[in-house]
């Protein structure tokens, strides 16, 4: 019901704003993180990468919301067993956040947090 109701939000809105307008990109958003919530990797990560880039023409690689998007694409490519892909990505975007945001942002710390579990888990499977 929910996906039903972001699906039509996303495509009103790309109709009366445009597929590049920050409304509709947020839209996509929330509909591939219900996706996420969901299980459907693939689904969800179509989203991200779409959101994200258009953001990163739209709205500038080093603004929030495009920094947002870097995140929950490399949680997405974590979920699919990604890890080296998931690293790379959110180790872009924390060191985007540390300048922008600052060090001590909600954000910047909660990427920091979860780099350092990826990596404590990597070494952990390498043992």
């Amino acid at each position: 019901e929910a996906e039903e109701l972001e699906v039509q939000v996303m495509e009103t809105s790309a109709r009366v704003l445009g597929k590049e307008h920050p409304d509709t990109l947020t839209s996509m958003a929330n509909l591939a993180s219900t996706f996420w919530n969901q299980g459907r990797w693939k689904e969800a990560e179509g989203l991200e990468v779409q959101v994200m880039e258009t953001r990163k023409r739209v709205l500038g690689k080093e603004h929030p919301d495009t920094l947002t998007s870097m995140a929950n694409l490399a949680f997405t490519f974590k979920s699919q067993g990604r890890n080296r892909e998931a690293m790379l990505l959110l180790e872009e975007c924390f060191k985007l956040q540390k300048r922008v945001l600052g060090p001590q942002h909600p954000h910047t710390t909660s990427s920091l947090e979860a780099l350092n579990e990826w990596q404590l888990g990597n070494i952990e499977i390498e043992d």
